[in-house]
């Protein structure tokens, strides 16, 4: 079991930057693929980020650029960083883990793929 609580959201306009932090807890949850979704108006999850056991990282391709994801081990935390924020970016954004150490380039944006998630965090952007 992992726990994952989100933070960092807000009100933020365009073309300006957040910095998104999930903690995790619960087993060795660093040793596992952690991700970033995005849910918006429509109720779909769509992958933003995800970062493996090995700190291989993987951004999808229209946050390439301007988002970062990154980890501290040592604070059992993940990070988005995000800049350059379009109002498109808006919605509510959720980390979630998997079983998996890695995120494999072709599984780790699937959300059925992820086990483990958080109750998010809101992202509102204003043009």
């Amino acid at each position: 079991q992992v726990q994952l609580v989100e933070s960092g959201g807000g009100s933020v306009q365009a073309g300006g930057s957040l910095r998104l932090s999930c903690v995790a807890s619960g087993s060795t949850p660093m040793g596992k693929c952690i991700g970033w979704f995005r849910e918006g108006p429509m109720k779909v999850r769509e992958a933003v980020a995800a970062v493996s056991h090995d700190d291989t990282t993987y951004h999808a391709g229209r946050v390439k650029g301007r988002f970062t994801i990154s980890r501290d081990t040592a604070k059992n935390t993940v990070y988005l960083a995000m800049n350059n924020i379009k109002p498109e970016d808006a919605g509510i954004y959720y980390c979630a883990a998997r079983a998996a150490r890695s995120c494999g380039t072709y599984t780790w944006s699937p959300p059925d793929n992820y086990s483990f998630w958080g109750q998010g965090t809101q992202v509102t952007v204003s043009s």
